[in-house]
């Protein structure tokens, strides 16, 4: 009677000729093979980690089945993603592919502004092009900013924060600015001749947009601001930014603040880079003061004492885009979590092949794609003016959150290797706590679903 070595999985069945989790050297006697069950005589067991060095068989057999299992899914997929969008997040993904991934851990590393990428990403009309058409963008809606934020977070956060902000508060020119204001400021933005910043929060007061220290005192046909701002995206970089000043004290809080645009080569007007941060590195924050900063008129956004109001609309557009910001890092947890328990091994198998390390992706994947799912429905709902604030705000809070709670398990799955500050990972971990804090402070955003919920 002959003995003959045979490769099966774990069950005792003949390996499939994809992938199999684990299998075992076997001795079987032919004619007792399909009579009795054991037949096979055990001659040595491998996991997933040790088959190309140690048995050329498997591998010359099963060659498919030497792979880690990839994923074979795009986490960022076009299927939610409304038809007109697809366009420009196609065009995104391939941009961030080329100039922003490559270059993240570079930037991270070095903390300098990004200013090549920003330059390519002018030139591949993916920068201030929410601006209208009138002006020289694109007018790129809601869904559309979204759509690109998502792919471009995905590669690197600090980079694609510094693209996007190359515009902030220009939106607030555009909708409430005069026709000679828009001509003179939202033209060179669109043009990426000129940056923009917006100046909001400060030392001491953060989510408090009622409580806001910045003064705008009228002298004659000018205001002249003093206070301090910080936190201020391209407060150094930018040529003129949107100032957020209290210009009452009337009874009703939420009328006394207006915007102005200041630019940066005023008289008074002096911004430092923040120190260095954690994250975000390729993003750069400034800490701004307003000393007898003094502006015409003319460039009062709006309203006098409208500025409250027309903030919060704002950053419901702004939130709803935040919400991509944490999409885009939910995915590169996801991903970077994914591939390296499918890579590694541990106690004779792949950590993937634990059910428990399972049951983990699959949260992760079930709050990703529920995240994401709400941050579209709140676009639509945000741009059609239905309940703005309370979807923006849901948005907001769950992909932020989504990041945050991937960023970690990630962070479990690679061990001590989360540590190097190399790892993906690990920029991800530092990324994903900014998000939770700007465009207000999650907390803030429950107050609002809280409040705004019961107005039903």
């Amino acid at each position: 009677m002959r003995c003959v070595h045979e490769h099966v999985d774990v069950r005792g069945f003949r390996a499939p000729n994809h992938r199999v989790v684990q299998h075992f050297h076997v001795q079987v006697n032919p004619s007792r093979r399909h009579a009795h069950p054991f037949a096979c005589a055990v001659l040595a067991a491998f996991g997933r980690g040790e088959r190309v060095a140690r048995c050329q068989g498997f591998y010359r057999t099963y060659p498919a089945a030497v792979q880690p299992r990839r994923m074979d899914v795009e986490l960022l997929s076009d299927d939610v993603v409304p038809e007109h969008a697809r366009a420009v997040k196609q065009d995104a993904r391939a941009f961030a592919a080329e100039h922003i991934a490559p270059h993240a851990e570079e930037y991270y590393a070095s903390g300098e502004y990004p200013w090549e990428v920003l330059e390519a990403a002018m030139d591949a009309g993916l920068v201030a092009q929410d601006i209208g058409e009138d002006y020289g963008g694109r007018g790129l809606d809601l869904t559309q900013m979204l759509a690109i934020a998502e792919e471009f977070f995905r590669a690197d956060a600090g980079i694609a924060l510094t693209l996007q902000l190359a515009s902030f508060g220009a939106e607030l020119v555009e909708e409430y600015g005069t026709p000679a204001q828009k001509d003179r400021l939202l033209t060179p933005v669109a043009n990426n001749d000129q940056l923009t910043g917006l100046a909001v929060s400060e030392p001491e007061v953060g989510s408090n947009l009622a409580g806001m220290q910045t003064t705008a005192e009228r002298d004659g046909d000018e205001y002249v601001l003093n206070g301090e701002k910080y936190w201020i995206g391209n407060g150094v970089e930018a040529d003129w930014v949107t100032v957020y000043a209290k210009t009452g004290d009337t009874d009703d809080r939420y009328m006394n603040y207006s915007l102005f645009a200041v630019p940066t080569d005023t008289d008074g007007y002096e911004a430092e880079h923040i120190p260095e941060k954690m994250g975000m590195r390729a993003s750069k924050q400034a800490h701004i003061v307003l000393d007898d900063c003094r502006v015409p008129e003319a460039n009062l956004i709006g309203t006098e004492g409208g500025g409250f109001m027309m903030l919060t609309d704002f950053f419901n557009h702004g939130r709803v885009v935040v919400a991509g910001h944490g999409l885009g890092l939910a995915a590169a947890a996801f991903e970077e979590a994914w591939d390296f328990v499918h890579d590694r091994a541990g106690f004779g198998r792949t950590v993937s092949d634990f059910q428990s390390v399972q049951h983990s992706l699959a949260d992760m994947r079930i709050e990703f794609e529920s995240a994401r799912a709400l941050a579209y429905r709140a676009a639509e709902k945000v741009a059609a003016h239905d309940e703005p604030g309370l979807w923006a705000a849901m948005a907001k809070t769950k992909a932020t959150e989504v990041a945050t709670a991937n960023a970690e398990q990630g962070m479990q799955f690679h061990g001590g290797r989360s540590n190097f500050t190399d790892r993906r990972i690990a920029r991800v971990y530092r990324d994903v706590r900014i998000p939770v804090i700007y465009e207000g402070a999650n907390e803030i955003q429950r107050n609002l679903v809280y409040r705004q919920s019961g107005d039903q």
